[in-house]
């Protein structure tokens, strides 16, 4: 395993600047995402640390050493890319075995019969066989090692692809978006595996996605790309409680951001379109706000009362949740309906009551959040529905 510098990577395509003066450290061992929308800059960045593009400007450095004069074969890195790049002529085995050849074999040794008529050549393909199956065993694809890749399905692609990566024992191992090709099942399953993979060989994994909820679940931190620069790196968790910009808090999360902006008086309290609803502890702004709350931590009241009063447009349902859709002060909003009470008509005018200590506050110049730490403070919609709707 080995850690990544990258100090000040800008790169540009003729007049488009692709990367902006990117710093980031990534420790050994650790599973790190880098996650952005399409055209972001992260699938340049990957490829920048394996080598295939080289920085308009800016350092890399692999376990503590400068590698901007290394060729990708130099590196110690291996990559899978979307798209698996198996070889179809040949055998599984053989497309994991390929690798190893290259590295371990002359180019006499590496002519067909040469195993057979060369001990030195019989002696390597022996060894290089054993570090295959040893890999197939690992990602239980032994009984795939004799077909081709025509005859194999989406997911055992992905496990040849990841293996042949990984027989070589790198020190770095770069995914640019691998499951995105798979159905929704297919990647919850795939993802549980790379988890495994990583756990098992301790290799420093750096892994590029457009879907948050991949990288929430899988990684020990995030830097969140965002055309070119770096809008915010750190651990989950703190990225979706935390999220240091308005920008941030929009992209991370399951569902969308629900946005309202305000005014914040000298004793605390939210206005229009908030109903006795003070900022959240900590914060200490006063004037006109974007106020940021997630679908989970708004839901609809039981009894009239509550923060926001709003028209429901539609309702609906996410198996053990129903969300609601309604507008206040020309806003679509989401909200969690409680599994005890019945789900609005349309048109309805109905309440919803907020969490405030789990509010995001942001400046409306800068976008950036303010001084407002949210807490878990042990309330659901379900905890607080039980109370009576009180919390």
């Amino acid at each position: 395993m080995a850690s990544i510098e990258l100090d000040g990577i800008t790169k540009s395509f003729g007049d488009t600047t692709a990367l902006q003066s990117v710093d980031l450290t990534l420790e050994a061992g650790g599973f790190f995402s880098l996650l952005g929308p399409s055209g972001c800059g992260k699938s340049t960045l990957l490829k920048i640390i394996a080598g295939l593009e080289r920085p308009t400007s800016g350092r890399v450095r692999i376990g503590g050493h400068d590698v901007a004069d290394l060729r990708p074969s130099e590196r110690n890195i291996a990559m899978v890319f979307q798209s698996y790049a198996l070889y179809p002529h040949l055998t599984v085995g053989q497309n994991i075995a390929l690798p190893l050849a290259m590295r371990r074999l002359n180019r006499l040794e590496r002519l067909p019969l040469m195993s057979r008529l060369l001990p030195t050549a019989r002696g390597k393909a022996d060894a290089i066989q054993k570090d295959v199956e040893a890999v197939a065993r690992t990602l239980e694809i032994t009984r795939l090692l004799e077909r081709r890749p025509a005859q194999l399905s989406g997911g055992q692609k992905q496990r040849v692809a990841v293996g042949r990566a990984l027989v070589r024992r790198p020190s770095v191992f770069l995914l640019d978006e691998p499951l995105s090709n798979l159905d929704a099942q297919l990647r919850v399953q795939m993802r549980e595996e790379l988890i495994e993979v990583h756990r098992r060989f301790g290799i420093t994994f750096v892994y590029v996605t457009h879907d948050q909820a991949e990288a929430m679940a899988m990684s020990d931190r995030i830097a969140v790309v965002m055309e070119g620069r770096i809008a915010q790196c750190d651990a989950p968790q703190n990225l979706y409680e935390r999220p240091a910009t308005l920008e941030v808090a929009r992209f991370v999360g399951a569902s969308s951001l629900n946005v309202l902006a305000c005014d914040s008086t000298a004793d605390g309290q939210l206005g229009a379109p908030f109903r006795d609803l003070a900022a959240p502890r900590d914060c200490t702004a006063e004037g006109r706000l974007i106020v940021g709350f997630r679908p989970e931590d708004a839901w609809l009241s039981r009894d009239g009362s509550g923060h926001v009063q709003v028209r429901t447009q539609r309702v609906e349902y996410h198996g053990g949740l129903r969300h609601l859709i309604a507008t206040a002060a020309g806003v679509t909003l989401r909200a969690v309906i409680p599994q005890e009470t019945a789900s609005p008509a349309s048109g309805d005018a109905v309440w919803l009551r907020l969490t405030p200590d789990l509010a995001l506050l942001f400046d409306p110049r800068s976008e950036r959040r303010l001084d407002a730490v949210p807490k878990d403070i042990g309330i659901t919609p379900q905890t607080a529905w039980r109370a009576g709707g009180n919390a």
